[in-house]
């Protein structure tokens, strides 16, 4: 059974950094794209940020472009989330994805549809 497991929200103070961590199990993903997606109270779900089966490959949302940093470690099967500079609106609900699909070692989705596994996702609450 395919896992992934979301870590490292919380609450943090605006201007503040947060490390998000997905460990995944029940299956490898080094050949396949992840991403992260958020949810905020009463907005859809939105992407943030999806990182390539190699790792060479990046995008982000503009939101959060120059503050977060998505990185994977294939010899951990795991996929993080460096949160620097958060501000209020970055409150939300992270979650985890995966790509059962190799399509590319440079290959990054943005969009939700295209992935196949999700974590029950993280809170993450920006406020003084």
């Amino acid at each position: 059974q395919v896992q992934l497991v979301e870590s490292g929200g919380g609450l943090v103070q605006p201007g503040g950094s947060l490390r998000l961590s997905c460990a995944a199990s029940g299956r490898t993903f080094s050949s396949n794209a992840m991403g992260w997606f958020r949810q905020a109270p009463g907005k859809d779900r939105e992407f943030v940020a999806a990182i390539s089966s190699s790792g060479g490959g990046k995008t982000y949302a503009d939101s959060v472009k120059g503050r977060f940093t998505i990185s994977r470690d294939n010899a951990k099967n795991a996929v993080y989330l460096q949160m620097n500079s958060l501000k209020p609106e970055d409150t939300a609900v992270y979650y985890c994805a995966a790509d059962k699909t190799y399509v590319g070692a440079w290959y990054t989705p943005r969009s939700a549809d295209v992935y196949d596994y999700w974590g029950q996702g993280t809170q993450v609450t920006v406020s003084s």
